[in-house]
């Protein structure tokens, strides 16, 4: 049977618009972006395979273009239009942080940081610059290396710093194998951008590892 053909209150667009985004399942929300289904199955019906098949959404968002074009149901259109979507996403958690106000909200900071950092495939070294009342100046992803390593220059990280006339900075990594416990590798490397930006008077305030889903803070963990 057609969606067209259920009742108004099982129908994924009015029941989005009826009660909300949250009341949705993961496939009803992913057949409002395929609109349509295939021959003899309804767009939930696909979304439901496709989401059986990688294991869930963010497997399947993460699952890259032809990985996705290649499935029943989705095409560049779709691919674009589910890319899009996640854009969108990351970009409102990055408005949280740069509409001029002090960053008071370590929630919104991590969720921003998660969301650019935990799903690259290599692991990437990056840093928020704030100004003196921590109001976010940039997001810099400064340096990519490898699936279990990235080599950081404490001077082109004190560089970019007093090139957004930067007074702190909470620097990020991720951990492509999902682990976010802090490697001793990673402790050292802190000390040593804290002690070079301490000479141009710039605080570190905070270090976040990035895992599969969790995160570590050095700050909370005393290493800072």
């Amino acid at each position: 049977m057609p969606i067209t053909d259920w009742p108004l209150s099982e129908r994924p667009r009015e029941k989005l618009l009826a009660r909300g985004a949250a009341a949705l399942s993961d496939a009803e929300l992913l057949a409002i972006f395929l609109r349509t289904g295939v021959a003899g199955k309804t767009a939930i019906d696909v979304a439901r395979e496709l989401l059986a098949a990688h294991g869930g959404l963010r497997p399947l968002l993460t699952a890259g273009r032809e990985a996705l074009c290649a499935a029943p149901g989705l095409g560049d259109a779709k691919y674009a239009l589910l890319m899009a979507a996640l854009e969108v996403g990351r970009r409102h958690l990055a408005e949280t942080l740069t509409r001029g106000e002090a960053l008071v909200s370590s929630n919104d900071t991590r969720e921003y940081l998660k969301a650019r950092l935990r799903d690259l495939d290599r692991e990437v070294f990056a840093a928020l610059f704030l100004d003196n009342r921590h109001r976010v100046l940039a997001f810099e992803e400064l340096f990519a290396g490898t699936l279990t390593g990235t080599a950081v220059y404490p001077r082109e990280v004190v560089k970019r710093a007093l090139r957004h006339n930067a007074a702190a900075v909470i620097f990020a990594h991720n951990h492509p194998s999902g682990v976010a416990e802090p490697s001793r590798a990673d402790e050292i490397l802190t000390q040593k951008l804290r002690e070079a930006l301490s000479l141009v008077e710039i605080r570190v305030l905070d270090h976040i590892v990035v895992g599969d889903g969790e995160m570590a803070s050095f700050s909370e963990r005393g290493l800072l």
